[in-house]
C-alpha cells in the first residue's frame, strides 16, 4: 500500500513539475509571454465576428452573440492546443523518458493540463466581457466545471491517441491540422446552432445531429450554462427522448476508455521507435 502512495505522489510531483515547465517555455522568447494566451483567440474572435457576424449575418441575433462567439472559440482553441501539443508530447520528450524512469502517459496528462491553465485565463476574460454585455448569469453557471471536465477528457482521449500514433506515423501531425480545420468550421463554433435549426427541414435535423457529436455537445452545454440558457439549443433540450444526451457522454467515456487503451498497449515500444 505504502509502495502505491509512494508512486502516487512521485507521479503527481512529476506531473507538476513538467505543467510548469511546459507552461512557462510555451511563450519564452516572445514579448508578450503568457499574454498571448489571451491576444489569440481575441483576435480570431474580432475577425470572425466581423466576418461571420456583420458582413454575413450569422448570429442568434441577440446581444449576448459576441460573447457565445468568443467562449466558442475560447473552447475549441482548447481542444485544439491540447491535442496538438499533446500529439507531439512523447516524442518531444523522448530523451527525458530514457534517461528518468516514470509514466509515460505523465508527459501527455502535462500538455492538456498545461493547456487547461490558458482555457482558465480565457474564460475569466470571457467572464469580463459577459459582465460588461450585461448577461444575466443563472445558477447553471454551477454545472460548467462538469462540461469542461468532460472537455479535457475528449482531448486526453484525443491526445492518448495521436501521441501514440505520432511516435510510429509523423504524418498525422498533418492530417490532424486538417481536420481541425474541417471541425472548427462544421461544427456549430464560428456560427450559431440555432442559425441552422431555425430554418427547419432536413438541414435543422443535420444540424440537432452535429450535437450527438461530444465536442459539439460540450460546447454547446457550456454556452448555454455559463452565457445563454434561453437562446442556445443542447442536446438536452432539441430531442424528445431522455437516452439520448447519454450518446454524447457514452461516446466520451468510449474514447477516453481507447485513448488509455491504445496508449497503454503501445507505450513499452516507445523507446524502440523513437
Amino acid at each position: 500500500m505504502k509502495q502505491i502512495q509512494d508512486r502516487y505522489s512521485y507521479a503527481l510531483i512529476v506531473l507538476r513539475g513538467l505543467v510548469k515547465t511546459d507552461f512557462k517555455l510555451r511563450y519564452q522568447g516572445s514579448f508578450l509571454g503568457v499574454a498571448w494566451s489571451v491576444l489569440k483567440p481575441l483576435m480570431l474572435f474580432a475577425v470572425m465576428y466581423v466576418v461571420f457576424g456583420k458582413f454575413l449575418r450569422m448570429t442568434d441575433g441577440t446581444p449576448t452573440y459576441p460573447v457565445v462567439l468568443l467562449l466558442g472559440i475560447c473552447s475549441w482553441n482548447f481542444v485544439a492546443e491540447a491535442t496538438s501539443i499533446g500529439l507531439h508530447a512523447i516524442v518531444d520528450r523522448g530523451d527525458l523518458l530514457r534517461k528518468i524512469h516514470f509514466p509515460n502517459y505523465i508527459v501527455v496528462v502535462s500538455a492538456t493540463c498545461g493547456s487547461m491553465i490558458s482555457l482558465a485565463i480565457n474564460y475569466v476574460v470571457v467572464l469580463i466581457f459577459a459582465i460588461f454585455n450585461h448577461v444575466h448569469f443563472t445558477w447553471r453557471v454551477l454545472l460548467v466545471p462538469f462540461s469542461v471536465i468532460q472537455l479535457w477528457a475528449l482531448a486526453l482521449a484525443l491526445a492518448l491517441i495521436f501521441s501514440t500514433m505520432y511516435a510510429y506515423y509523423r504524418d498525422i501531425a498533418h492530417i490532424w491540422e486538417v481536420l481541425q480545420q474541417l471541425i472548427f468550421y462544421g461544427m456549430p463554433i464560428i456560427y450559431p446552432l440555432s442559425y441552422v435549426t431555425n430554418k427547419g427541414g432536413f438541414y435543422a435535423d443535420v444540424a440537432r445531429l452535429e450535437l450527438l457529436n461530444p465536442i459539439a455537445q460540450t460546447i454547446q452545454d457550456i454556452r448555454h450554462n455559463f452565457i445563454a440558457p434561453e437562446t442556445q439549443p443542447t442536446v438536452w433540450n432539441q430531442f424528445g427522448h431522455w437516452w439520448v444526451p447519454i450518446i454524447p457522454l457514452g461516446l466520451t467515456v468510449i474514447l477516453l476508455w481507447i485513448g488509455v487503451h491504445v496508449f497503454r498497449v503501445n507505450s513499452r515500444k516507445f523507446a524502440e521507435v523513437m
